[in-house]
Formats: structure tokens, C-alpha cells, sequence
């Protein structure tokens, strides 16, 4: 197995669509995650063993920084070409991915919380795997009223 290296992200072209997000990277290639972001307040803890990617924007909402999550598939020169960085987490470990957000890897579960104070863009975090794909926006305290807004993602996926 190769072992792979932590890559800071580039700024990409972001692109927030009725029904998902596009983000292009640097080498004309693009991603699209499908599906309106289910909101959550200050942290996303992910289900165990998905791979994670969490998005940053700007205020314009444009632009932003796109980063995987201890991924071990992608090569090196990949991420580099695309420009989307990567961190990698030992258990228990924390780190910061953009000014504001940090990832925390608890026992295959990865932990997304942003302080949307010094965030001066919106935060997202993708989690998929081949059964499937959810994403989040993580958005201040007390913004989701009346809603559910309990972390699904702790449930079993079925």
C-alpha cells in the first residue's frame, strides 16, 4: 500500500444548485453532491467508515476549499492536480482544516464543527460510500427551529 500525504487545498469554483452542490477542480474535472444538505447545528459527527469531504466556501459562495478526510484511495498527484487537499487522522486526533473548522476522528467516526463566528462562508460535509451519499450544512445555534435536529448519521444505515 502506498502511503499517502496530507495536501492543502486550492480555492475552486463552487456552484450551490437547487438540488446539490458542483465544485470543479483545477484539472476541468467536477464533483457533484446530490441533494439539498440537511442543516445541523455546529458539528456533523459522520457515520463510521464513510468517506468523508468537507467544503468551505466564501461569502460570495463562488469559491471555496474542498478537503477529504483521512482518504487513502486518492493519489497524491491527484489531490494535487484537482486541488482538493486532504488530512489524514490517527484515532482520536484532531485537526484544522480551514480557519474556524476543525475534523475530529473518534473511533471511524469523523467529526465536523465549525465556529460559524470566524467562518465567514457556509460549511459542508459530505459523507458517502458505494450504498450511498448525505450531506450537511452546519449553520449556527439556533438557527433549525422547530425542526429535528438530532445527527441521523449516528443511526444504522439500513
Amino acid at each position: 500500500m502506498t502511503i499517502r500525504e496530507e495536501i492543502s487545498p486550492d480555492s475552486l469554483p463552487v456552484e450551490l444548485q437547487a438540488d446539490g452542490i458542483r465544485v470543479e477542480y483545477r484539472d476541468g474535472r467536477s464533483v457533484y453532491y446530490r441533494g439539498v444538505p440537511a442543516k445541523r447545528e455546529e458539528s456533523v459527527r459522520t457515520a463510521p467508515g464513510k468517506d468523508v469531504h468537507v467544503l468551505v466556501t466564501d461569502p460570495t459562495e463562488t469559491e471555496g476549499v474542498l478537503t477529504y478526510v483521512n482518504d487513502q484511495k486518492t493519489n497524491d498527484d491527484i489531490l494535487r492536480d484537482s486541488g482538493v487537499g486532504r488530512v489524514l487522522l490517527d484515532t482520536v486526533e484532531e485537526t484544522t482544516v480551514f480557519p474556524g473548522v476543525s475534523v475530529e476522528n473518534d473511533k471511524h467516526r469523523i467529526t465536523v464543527e465549525a465556529n460559524l463566528e470566524t467562518v465567514d462562508g457556509r460549511v459542508f460535509v459530505f459523507e458517502e460510500n458505494e450504498m450511498g451519499e448525505r450531506s450537511y450544512e452546519i449553520v449556527p445555534a439556533g438557527e433549525i427551529e422547530g425542526s429535528d435536529t438530532s445527527d441521523e448519521s449516528s443511526e444504522s444505515d439500513t
